[in-house]
């Protein structure tokens, strides 16, 4: 657990895994992997470095590793999603977990806050508390600035790169979901469903993307839903404007697939799982050359 409390936090917050060259016009990007823990946060934290990890997609990042043999970029935090949440609006803040004032842009009564999951998330996906006690708001500040802003200039950057060369960009926001569900969702059975997909109800890009992604998937041998109860966070409904030509679909991949939820290691599963994923990433990417 050491390699996870790093006081270099601020150097390196995200990375781009480049390929040799842009030849499909996508971007994928892994929000939630980040396992850099730092060690005031630590600190601050009732929570043991293992309690903390619940948040993460773990192992993400690594999953959709492949991104760059493909020919398009992979985005990853380093910074875990239970320090900052970069798939919220910037300043999704609960006053309750704050000593002082917010100021009147935050928005308090999103329904993320009240489940304890904002900008600055209250609780990990367990429902257990983070904080011994109260933050001020610089230090929210301090995050948001720090880690936040400089993953989604990064994120924007890429995806105007994207549609500079094909003029059009799907982006692919990466995720996983806990098997027993998540504070804040009910799952609704889904208990035994492998793959979410969520285009914001057919918002968020063209409906072939979600069609190729549910045939691949499910050809595969996968169950797979969509929408239901991961429709798309921020970033799937702030950047999927397909009327922008920029299309987004969140996949929500069940850890219970390739980890061990407990004790949080890869599973014997993991090798197939990434294998798979790499068939779903070359088919979108063959789904791309056709035009969005």
């Amino acid at each position: 657990m050491d390699a996870l409390l790093s006081e270099e936090f601020a150097v390196g917050s995200h990375e781009v895994l480049e390929p040799s060259e842009r030849r499909v016009p996508m971007v994928f990007a892994s929000p939630h992997s980040g396992q850099n823990y730092p060690l005031e946060f630590i600190a601050a934290s009732r929570l043991s470095p293992l309690e903390l990890r619940r948040s993460e997609d773990s192992f993400v990042d690594e999953i959709f590793s492949a991104a760059p043999a493909v020919g398009a970029p992979l985005l990853r935090a380093h910074f875990p999603r239970a320090f900052v949440d970069p798939n919220r609006e910037p300043f999704e803040l609960d006053p309750e977990m704050f000593a002082d004032a917010l100021p009147a842009y935050a928005n308090t009564g999103s329904p993320r806050v009240a489940a304890g999951l904002g900008t600055i998330a209250k609780v990990v996906a367990n429902g257990a508390e983070i904080y011994h006690g109260k933050l001020t708001f610089a230090e929210a500040l301090r995050r948001i600035r720090g880690y936040y802003w400089p993953y989604h200039t990064t994120l924007k950057e890429l995806i105007e790169q994207t549609q500079r060369i094909f003029g059009f960009c799907l982006l692919i926001d990466c995720h996983s979901m806990p098997s027993k569900g998540v504070r804040g969702k009910g799952m609704n059975g889904l208990e035994n469903v492998d793959f979410v997909l969520g285009d914001a109800f057919g918002q968020a890009c063209d409906p072939r993307v979600s069609e190729c992604a549910e045939e691949n998937l499910r050809a595969a041998g996968y169950t797979v839903v969509r929408n239901n109860p991961y429709a798309g966070g921020f970033v799937t409904r702030h950047y999927g404007r397909p009327d922008e030509a920029v299309h987004c679909l969140q996949i929500e991949i069940s850890r219970r697939l390739y980890m061990d939820e407990t004790c949080m290691e890869r599973s014997a599963r993991f090798s197939k799982l990434k294998e798979d994923i790499g068939g779903l990433m070359e088919d979108l990417a063959d789904l791309t050359r056709q035009g969005l």
